[in-house]
């Protein structure tokens, strides 16, 4: 089904060659063969800096979305931008609906619509298209590279190179800067074989997911798809299994530019822009990834991580076992004291009952998932009971095609409720369930309180991730788990999905502005939209009070910052900040607002009692007071900035961690000014919140380059020494944080 080989491998001839044999069959030093990738070719035509070991890019094209434009623009603009220098494409697919503190997200739309026309930007209005959807159709290309402030920014089926970062990433290339990087590993993922009958791109992505994750086997690298079974995939199957990438921590995908490719954008209307593309023979690899689709099976990711997936088979076999430990689970991630009913109630002689299906976003809206679910239930009706299922195709092209075809009026006939083009379901903003209930999605994550339940008012429920083909099948079964495999004439997915496309809704309500900047436009500005606060630069030592500490595995940025009710402040760095950890640990804001407090006045009135207490005897003019944040591996899951924002704004000067789950995260902590120290024995300190960390000369140290921190660790009145670590910054990445954050840096 998948071997993983982690060591170097040359593709020659159909078949890979260990690194070691590289020389004996007559091929050149790894360093050199590593230039016959697709990533290395497209890395390199971006490539401003003076070599390919540290990368300096420009990207072709931008996105974003109504959660994280704003903020964007609100930074760029601080920082001296004039007009948007490349496109930019701002979408309205996450606060689409409106619902949620009276005006402020239709008050966002009209801000984004303004900054379109002043700045010179493409402005795509709600329930138009899913973000992804929009870039795929109107932007992504064979060569290409494209950034987006949003984590699943993938469009590696169309031979576009595209990566998900936070928003200050997208504010540098606003003012003509670069994205720096080292050059990353590179990994092959050679695909064979044709999928069975009923299987889907989930199904495929899922278990690429479970087998990478746990180990880090791609993280913060290219995963590089060919192979011969590639030609055996559609453009909606490569851009279902492509847009799931994001889930194994990887940085970014490539495939190959081939006949189908090419046919597709002729479709589109944008042929002109294809050229072949393909790994070189003898190209080198840092690892190989072989995957044989025909033995990949219907897979079910359950709560709380896509990689927590089994063969729905697998599951069937083990559901006692594999729902009690999502029962443990369930009272460790949601810290809950009472155990809510447990998820083995809803086996039902022998029958797993599940209470919603949904189908939506970028990786199941799309065309060809949503033909597969109309054929399973074929009008038939899906029943009266508990089972409810959505569908949400992800633009209104391809609701215009599935309209035409007569795939909408089948799913309305069996009972499925068809939505607007909207992210919601992905985060918390549409169909949430039942308290207690198990919803099925064909959607990206299925983290902790994605599906909009909030634990701390006794609310928990579920969301487990599926193919849209199995969800289907479950809805044709009255809401018992089916595998599509297990229909008795499961459907088969063609190469090539029969498909028109019809830009005319686009064309008739996007506003068309790149490259026709108009500064005598202004900005529209609603009530909750406000400017960044100011930061404080490093000062010269520093006294750290640890507000939060925690020792899970992976913290994600929704524990971090939490999706659902919070997106409509994002327009408000100091609202949206008191959600900083709320579901996680509701005493981090009040903690890390008593340290913020003591540090204003001491930068006021140093000689305030309040303020020598805290400073411990320490000099008031050169040192600052501040708070952290500890945990073990932070930073999987969403590029949303505020993850990291949202701390600064708090007061924030540090994250201490084993390491860091996802480089863009990292890249979030470093632009707001915060040192983002490691110690990989950190879990042994026992950290707790109340401890302190003294660091003497910190300003000195950062700037002279340091990678070792000598600090003292206060813990109940006695001190330790101990060493953080600051691997790999950049000159610049220092020089961000002695200003004190990106926008200080640049006004600078």
């Amino acid at each position: 089904m998948l071997t993983i080989h982690n060591q170097g491998m040359y593709y020659k001839n159909g078949s890979f060659i260990p690194a070691r044999d590289g020389p004996a069959a007559g091929l050149p030093a790894p360093e050199e063969a590593k230039k016959g990738t697709m990533a290395y070719a497209i890395l390199k035509a971006h490539n401003t800096g003076e070599d390919m070991d540290n990368l300096a890019i420009r990207f072709d094209a931008m996105a974003s979305h109504d959660i994280t434009y704003v903020g964007i623009i609100q930074t760029a603009r601080a920082s001296g931008m004039t007009e948007f220098p490349l496109p930019y494409v701002l979408t309205n697919c996450h606060n689409s609906l409106c619902a949620v503190g009276g005006t402020i997200n239709e008050d966002d739309h009209v801000f984004g619509l303004s900054a379109a026309k002043k700045y010179g930007g493409e402005f795509v209005p709600a329930h138009q298209s899913v973000i992804h959807s929009y870039m795929r159709e109107r932007y992504a290309a064979p060569g290409k590279m494209i950034l987006g402030s949003d984590s699943h920014t993938r469009y590696g089926a169309y031979g576009t190179m595209a990566i998900g970062e936070g928003g200050p990433e997208l504010a540098r290339q606003l003012l003509k800067k670069t994205y720096n990087i080292a050059y990353p590993r590179v990994i092959a993922i050679y695909l064979t074989g044709a999928p069975i009958p009923g299987l889907g791109p989930q199904d495929v992505a899922l278990e690429l997911i479970r087998s990478t994750f746990k180990d880090g086997t791609v993280k913060n690298a290219v995963m590089e798809f060919f192979g011969p079974g590639v030609a055996n995939l559609s453009m909606d199957y490569r851009s279902g299994i492509d847009v799931m990438t994001t889930e194994t921590t990887c940085l970014s995908s490539v495939w190959p530019a081939d006949d189908t490719l090419k046919d597709h954008l002729a479709v589109l209307g944008r042929g002109e822009e294809f050229k072949p593309q393909a790994p070189a023979d003898g190209a080198y690899y840092d690892g190989v990834i072989e995957v044989d689709l025909s033995a990949v099976r219907p897979m079910i990711a359950l709560p709380f991580h896509p990689s927590n997936a089994y063969t729905i088979q697998e599951f069937k076999e083990n559901m006692d076992d594999l729902l009690h430990q999502v029962d443990e689970d369930t009272m460790r991630q949601l810290k809950l004291k009472n155990q809510p009913v447990s998820l083995r109630e809803k086996i039902v002689e022998g029958k797993f009952m599940v209470d919603q299906g949904v189908i939506a976003g970028c990786s199941g809206g799309t065309y060809q998932n949503i033909v597969r679910a109309a054929q399973i239930l074929d009008g038939r009706p899906i029943g009266s009971g508990e089972f409810w299922l959505s569908v949400y195709p992800t633009s209104q092209p391809v609701n215009l095609e599935l309209t035409r075809r007569g795939y909408i009026a089948s799913l309305m006939a069996a009972g499925a409720s068809i939505r607007s083009c909207f992210c919601g379901p992905c985060f918390g903003a549409g169909d949430v369930p039942a308290n207690g209930g198990f919803s099925i999605r064909h959607s990206t994550r299925n983290f902790p309180n994605r599906e909009g339940s909030k634990p701390s008012d006794g609310q928990v429920s579920y969301v487990a991730l599926m193919d849209a083909r199995s969800i289907a099948a479950t809805a044709l079964n009255g809401g018992v788990l089916t595998g599509a495999d297990e229909l008795p004439e499961p459907p088969v997915d063609p190469a090539v999905e029969p498909f028109a496309y019809d830009p005319t809704p686009y064309q008739a309500r996007v506003y068309y502005g790149v490259g026709k900047a108009d500064p005598s436009q202004e900005l529209v500005f609603g009530p909750n939209i406000a400017d960044w606060p100011e930061q404080v630069a490093l000062p010269e030592n520093l006294l750290l009070t640890v507000c939060s500490a925690i020792y899970d595995p992976v913290t994600t940025t929704d524990e971090l910052i939490p999706s659902g009710e919070t997106s409509s402040y994002r327009s408000n760095p100091i609202k949206l900040s008191d959600f900083a950890l709320s579901r996680k640990d509701p005493q981090y804001v009040p903690r890390a607002k008593e340290v913020l407090a003591v540090e204003r006045l001491r930068r006021t009135n140093p000689g305030d009692p309040q303020v020598q207490e805290a400073l411990m005897g320490h000099d008031p003019a050169s040192t600052g007071l501040g708070s952290m944040i500890m945990a073990l591996k932070p930073g999987d899951g969403s590029a949303r900035e505020q993850a990291a924002s949202c701390q600064r704004v708090l007061g924030g000067v540090a994250n201490l961690c084993a390491e860091y789950a996802t480089k863009r995260y990292r890249s979030n902590v470093v632009n707001w000014g915060m040192l983002p120290f490691i110690a990989e024995d950190v879990k042994d300190w026992n950290i707790q919140p109340g401890d302190r960390l003294y660091l003497p000369g910190i300003r000195a140290a950062v700037d002279a380059g340091a990678e070792e921190i000598s600090a003292t660790l206060i813990q109940n009145g006695a001190e330790k020494p101990v060493t953080l670590k600051l691997p790999g910054m950049t000159r610049e990445e220092r020089d961000i944080v002695l200003a004190g954050c990106l926008i200080n840096y640049y006004a600078d």
